[in-house]
Parts: structure tokens; C-alpha cells; sequence
């Protein structure tokens, strides 16, 4: 995969797990372990002596928890780092905590007998976790390159190109996100009035985190937050997040648009998909929707947003200074479909700007 292996450091307060994964690792040619501690302050001593491409991290340690040492990494060396924690299930929110805060991928740490853990698909989700967010330069923002392990579908499996006439003056706005995104996403509603057109979004994330993250929006911001649901109708004021692991599409009916979930393939490598999200806006409301795409690893969406583009749909993509993983937004934009580049402070006011010009 790559000449030189990624270098590794391994936090976790366990004895037994630090050993398994450490030796797991090291099987492994595209990877090396440099470094392993229990605690986060033994961690980063050891760290600064040589600093690893990629920290392999639990939540729950004594002295300083995970999340704190994520945050504490992000903001002074930033560095991928993946989530490996028993705790990801029972408590989704430290989940959504941990990627809100930079962590590239939350992976729920075995529960079975190590004897069968070692030859488990979790040793292997473990080692494309690290492989992939070792390419990632958090810092730069640059976007290096997307998995290759997930066949890539377009759109097309689930939704074919149509030239149905639109047949509501409704507006909506659309709103796809990957690494990075969850904070991203927060910020955008934060500075979005209260009132505002129905805002269906799809944020790259596994199934049981996305009722969790709408709950938490919810309660966080002014708008009316829930999880996308088959039928559900577009209201003013509300927000739908895309539930994992299903394909979200909005539909028209008698001038009013609804939601329908529909199961498939992976579309762009992810489901939800934002180009199918975006594909289905474009269909039923061309230019009475508004599309966004914030930052995130990979193309998920490039192709929808060209698709909103030229059904009249005002388009946005945040800028790379202030994305986290400047990929989708600029493949978005490197493909012709973006109308304005902003910062993710200024995007909320352009996009409220477009809807009074409407």
C-alpha cells in the first residue's frame, strides 16, 4: 500500500488489548507500531520522542480521558487518530463527542474472546481504519485520496437521471458532510435562523450514531432536529438528518415534498449518499433548492451538486482553510457544480442571501 509503513502509537489502559493490537499491527506490512502507553500523559511523552502518523485511542483511561487528549492533540500537533473504545455502543454521544472533535473514525472495540477477536473482520476494520486516516493531513487540509476497499456506484443504481418538470415552488436546502462534519454541521445551524426552509442533511456516519447526533442538534441549536424517517414531510423550521445505513431522497406530491428512505448499494462508497440526495433535489425542486457541501473525505457529492447546479439550484461548498478534510468540497468544485466557495462562518449568511433573492 504504501513504502514506508504508517508508524502507530497505541493508548489504551489495558494490558491485554495494547499487547493484541500492538502485535495485530505489527503483522501487518503497511504498518508499524512505535509506541504504545496507558494513559494520555505517558502517551505524549513517549510521542514527542518520535511522532506517529496515525494514535490509535480509547475513551475511558485514567488521568486524562480520550476525548480530552483528542482535543488536546487537535489543537497543538494535529494528527489522525481513530477511536477504538467498548463505550461507542453504550454511549453514542462520546462517539459523536469524539468526531465533532477531529477523530477520522469510532470503532466499537471487540467484545468476543481475543482467541477469536484475532481472527475476526474487527481486526481487519481496525487496520483499513488506521491505513485511511494515516493519509489524511488534518492540519494541511489537504485531501490525499479516498478508501479504494468499497466499490464505487454512481447514483444511478438508485435514482436515473429524469427531466420530470418541477412541480412545487417550495424551497428546500440540501447538505452533505463527511470528516469533520459533524462539527461543521453544528456550526452551519448555529448562524441558520430559526424558520428557515426545510434542511434535509446526510452526514457520512454509522447507524446507531445518527438519531444520537440529531437528538444533540436539537437540543443545541434553535431548529427543530430529528432523524429522517420514510414519508416524512418537508416542514419550515425542521431539519432532517439521514439515518446510516439507508439511502434518503425527497419526493414530490401533490406540491408538497416528502422524504422516502430507500435501502441499496453504496452510492460514492457511502450510505446515505449525498449524490443521491442531492440527485432527487435536483429532480423535484431544481431551482427552488439550495445545496451545500461541507468538509469531508472523498467525492460523495460532487456529482449531485453539478446536478443541483445545472437544474437552477443555488450552490455553496466551504472553503479549504476552514474544512477539516478539504475533499468533497473540492472535488465539488473541481467538477463544475459550485457557485460560491465560503468560509463555513460566512456560508449560513450566503445561503439566507440566495433565499431572499429567490
Amino acid at each position: 500500500m504504501n513504502s514506508t509503513p504508517f508508524k502507530v502509537f497505541i493508548v489504551d489502559d489495558s494490558a491485554v488489548m495494547r499487547q493484541v493490537l500492538g502485535e495485530v499491527i505489527d503483522a501487518d506490512k503497511d504498518l508499524t507500531l512505535i509506541g504504545v502507553a496507558p494513559d494520555p500523559l505517558l502517551a505524549i511523552r513517549k510521542m514527542n520522542l518520535q511522532w506517529p502518523d496515525v494514535i490509535l485511542l480509547d475513551i475511558e483511561m485514567p488521568k486524562m480521558d480520550g476525548i480530552s487528549f483528542l482535543k488536546q492533540i487537535m489543537s497543538s500537533h494535529p494528527t489522525p487518530v481513530v477511536i477504538c473504545s467498548s463505550k461507542t455502543e453504550s454511549k453514542p454521544k462520546l462517539s459523536l463527542e469524539a468526531l465533532s472533535s477531529g477523530a477520522i473514525e469510532v470503532i466499537n472495540k471487540p467484545q468476543s474472546s481475543l482467541c477469536e477477536y484475532l481472527h475476526s473482520q474487527e481486526v481487519s476494520a481496525i487496520l483499513k481504519a488506521l491505513k485511511k486516516a494515516a493519509t489524511i493531513k488534518v492540519k494541511a487540509l489537504k485531501y490525499l485520496g479516498e478508501e479504494t476497499y468499497r466499490e464505487k456506484n454512481t447514483a444511478d443504481v438508485m435514482l436515473k437521471v429524469t427531466n420530470k418538470k418541477v412541480t412545487s415552488n417550495d424551497r428546500v436546502i440540501v447538505l452533505g458532510a463527511s470528516t469533520g462534519g459533524t462539527d461543521a454541521v453544528h456550526q452551519f445551524l448555529d448562524k441558520t435562523p430559526a424558520g428557515s426552509p426545510p434542511i434535509v442533511i446526510v452526514q457520512h456516519m454509522p447507524a446507531k450514531f445518527t438519531n444520537a447526533f440529531a437528538e444533540r442538534l436539537n437540543h443545541e441549536t434553535v431548529h427543530n432536529v430529528v432523524e429522517a424517517k420514510d414519508k416524512m414531510p418537508l416542514q419550515m423550521g425542521f431539519v432532517y438528518i439521514a439515518p446510516g445505513g439507508i439511502h434518503v431522497m425527497i419526493v414530490c406530491h401533490s406540491g408538497h415534498y416528502y422524504l422516502e428512505l430507500k435501502d441499496g448499494p453504496l452510492v460514492s462508497r457511502h450510505k446515505p449518499s449525498v449524490d443521491v440526495l442531492f440527485r432527487s433535489t435536483a429532480q423535484v425542486a431544481g431551482k427552488n433548492a439550495t445545496g451545500v457541501i461541507l468538509t469531508g473525505m472523498g467525492s460523495d457529492g460532487a456529482q449531485g451538486m453539478l446536478e443541483l447546479h445545472q437544474a437552477g439550484a443555488s450552490t455553496f461548498a466551504q472553503d479549504e482553510e476552514t474544512s477539516l478534510v478539504f475533499g468533497m468540497p473540492k472535488e465539488a468544485i473541481e467538477k463544475g457544480g459550485v457557485g460560491g466557495v465560503f468560509s463555513l462562518q460566512a456560508l449560513p449568511y450566503q445561503v439566507q442571501k440566495t433565499l431572499v433573492k429567490k
